[in-house]
């Protein structure tokens, strides 16, 4: 599936991070309304801080795991390991540029935000 990616950084943050809730089978209601907060209040953070455009894909998938974790649980769980317990992480910690979904355990780059 190739994902389009837009001028405007919030919708290709959106796209990307939706691929990836589709793609790991937890794009219900719930988690959809996760992306579009997060979606609503990096707007905000992108209009005072213009600089972010680089920022904004990674902070959204990071914004969507937090509000997961706390309501459904770890997201997106680890495909390079066989114990697939263990959640994956967004690096750079801020969010860019180029964010990637790393698995800490075994120090490996499992696939680029919207890739999963």
């Amino acid at each position: 599936m190739d994902i389009v990616a837009f001028d405007d950084p919030i919708m290709t943050a959106r796209a990307l991070v939706l691929h990836d809730l589709e793609s790991t089978g937890v794009a219900d209601a719930q988690a959809v309304s996760l992306l579009e907060e997060s979606v609503s209040q990096r707007a905000w953070w992108l209009e005072q801080w213009p600089a972010g455009r680089e920022f904004v894909v990674g902070l959204v998938a990071q914004d969507v795991q937090d509000g997961l974790l706390e309501s459904a649980g770890r997201w997106p769980l680890c495909t390079a390991c066989e114990d697939a317990t263990h959640a994956l992480y967004v690096e750079p910690d801020l969010g860019g540029p180029d964010p990637t979904w790393v698995c800490e355990e075994a120090g490996v780059v499992v696939a680029p935000v919207g890739g999963l």
